[in-house]
């Protein structure tokens, strides 16, 4: 293009240039450039048809940080995470971030700890759970017994991301399921799934269905009865993911961390209720003989070698640096004040949606702030929390409707996840839409079974 052509093309008012004059391809590349500014104002426009993040309430995932965190961001678009030579820094605040988890979740010698950085807890828990399986392969190798059949022993409420890794990585997954007497793993007939080929056991901080916490210790203690009994030595693994970041500062006295000797790793995700944009994860375990070397490789770092181990290769770095200003900015007592609020605005809304007529609540929020509600039975009602979710999402709000895990399919809830940056204010609107939503499908309803109108799912 020429310098006149291109003048012109400026001179264009934007909706008017070539490319906007246009729909822009999809499956193939354009034949010739377009100006940076119509290429960024065609994904701009198009990327406006996403939901609201601040207002979707179906994920855990950050939508919020101080914008002094944005203009770190911006500085470090360009650093990749794994070449710790290029950018030793970022390697070393890595390190600075998981040795502080690990102090923060009671390691008994934070300095015989290991850890790393991961794109989210999905990879940590991959992470973990190959850790298990090749302390117990290498065990079993030593004994000259087989390695062929491991197993994982898991909640039917556990993320999809442990299905992923028994599938990926060849292991049994032996699904404990949860009832309405045991709304979660809690070591109830425990002995029924663990065996010589058990790998581990993992215990949820936080079930994504409901956000409830798997107590730790209880199943701890159902382990130690097992070993006493068969002398079978079942380790743990926490997955963290969101409770991970809110129990040491809203319920410091639970006991589920490294202070249960059977806990040999935990994971939680930075860009969760760690407060930084996604994507973030981080795996740590209580001293580096849990971790087989087999599974660390060496590079170069500093003139020395550095362990890594870790799935993805390159990966960005900039939320290594979010997480590390995170960790300065608020400190102890801004993540418990930050951390607090949020609980303060998810039991709020759990209190008041119980008062609405058709609701009765799963859980209250009590554990991380994440609570889920049923409707209650009525054979008269039309209507489903499947058509609210749909009117709420037309007034903006994503709020999720779905069936409960095996064993309990029967039962559809819908979730609220309240994260940092949804405040008191946001909350009351959000109740003024439900309300008025629940009004307008009972209204349908009546005209429904009056024969005036017809209600649509």
């Amino acid at each position: 293009m020429t310098r006149t052509q291109r003048d012109a093309v400026e001179l264009n008012p934007i909706y008017s240039r070539a490319g906007e004059a246009t729909s822009a391809p999809r499956w193939t590349l354009p034949p010739q450039p377009m100006l940076p500014e119509t290429a960024y104002q065609i994904v701009h426009d198009e990327s406006m048809l996403d939901g609201n993040a601040r207002l979707n309430l179906a994920t855990f995932v950050s939508t919020w940080m101080d914008e002094r965190a944005d203009k770190l961001y911006a500085e470090a678009y360009d650093k990749n995470a794994i070449d710790k030579d290029e950018y030793p820094q970022t390697a070393a605040m890595e390190n600075y971030c998981w040795r502080i988890l690990a102090d923060l979740w009671h390691s008994p010698k934070p300095e015989d700890a290991i850890g790393c950085s991961t794109t989210g807890s999905s990879e940590a828990c991959m992470l973990g759970g190959l850790a298990f399986k090749r302390r117990w392969q290498e065990r079993r190798r030593a004994e000259g017994k087989p390695t062929d059949k491991p197993n994982l022993v898991l909640s039917s409420a556990v993320q999809v991301c442990w299905e992923k890794f028994c599938n990926y990585f060849d292991v049994e997954p032996r699904f404990v399921p949860i009832s309405l007497d045991h709304k979660v793993l809690d070591g109830f007939e425990l002995e029924k799934y663990v065996d010589e080929n058990t790998i581990g056991v993992v215990a949820i901080l936080g079930v994504t269905y409901t956000g409830m916490y798997e107590p730790v210790a209880q199943i701890a203690a159902k382990l130690d009865e097992i070993q006493a009994s068969t002398g079978l030595d079942i380790p743990i693994h926490v997955d963290g993911a969101s409770g991970a970041m809110i129990a040491p500062f809203v319920q410091p006295d639970l006991v589920w961390d490294f202070r249960i000797p059977r806990v040999h790793s935990i994971n939680t995700s930075g860009h969760k209720y760690g407060l930084v944009y996604p994507g973030l994860g981080w795996v740590v375990w209580r001293e580096a003989a849990l971790l087989p070397d087999s599974l660390v490789f060496k590079v170069s770092y500093l003139g020395g070698e550095m362990p890594t181990f870790a799935l993805n290769f390159s990966r960005p770095g900039a939320q290594i640096l979010l997480q590390y200003w995170a960790f300065l900015r608020y400190g102890f007592a801004g993540y418990r004040a930050v951390q607090t609020s949020t609980m303060e605005v998810a039991q709020y809304l759990a209190a008041e949606i119980a008062k609405i007529g058709p609701f009765d609540l799963w859980n209250d929020a009590q554990d991380i702030p994440v609570f889920a509600w049923m409707l209650k039975p009525d054979a008269a009602r039309a209507w489903t929390l499947y058509d609210l979710s749909d009117r709420l999402r037309m007034k903006g709000w994503q709020v999720p409707a779905y069936p409960m895990p095996d064993n309990l399919t029967n039962i559809t809830v819908q979730r609220l996840v309240i994260r940092n940056g949804l405040g008191m204010d946001l909350a009351d609107r959000l109740l003024d839409d439900i309300r008025t939503q629940v009004a307008y499908l009972d209204q349908q309803n009546a005209a429904v079974t009056s024969g005036k109108s017809a209600f649509h799912h």
